[in-house]
């Protein structure tokens, strides 16, 4: 068992192995340390299979680079964070009409 993150050559020989695998016509396998945005990729390629394109085997490339530099998680917490943001600006004019909502918890 692997403790603690992946290093980058370890996920790179685990994205050749994967990549390998899909273009191969065998599914994504599970706990890889590779990134949503990279399995989504690859998942691409293990569904086109056999008529895998070029463009699909880039963008998986594409994807795995972003994981290794850090743009994907970034993209992500991006996201996440205008989300979260939203949630909080939808909520906020219905509290108006809440008993107690201008309070804190535990007052």
């Amino acid at each position: 068992m692997r403790h603690g993150r992946p290093t980058d050559e370890q996920l790179k020989k685990t994205f050749v192995a994967v990549l390998g695998d899909v273009l191969t016509g065998q599914g994504v396998r599970t706990c890889t340390g590779l990134d949503e945005s990279t399995d989504a990729a690859l998942w691409a390629i293990a569904k086109a299979y056999p008529e895998v394109s070029l463009d699909l085997v880039d963008a998986a490339r594409a994807a795995f680079a972003g994981q290794l530099d850090g743009s994907n998680a970034a993209r992500w917490y991006e996201d996440l964070k205008r989300r979260f943001e939203a949630m909080e600006s939808e909520a906020a004019p219905g509290a108006a009409g809440v008993p107690g909502a201008d309070r804190a918890i535990g007052d």
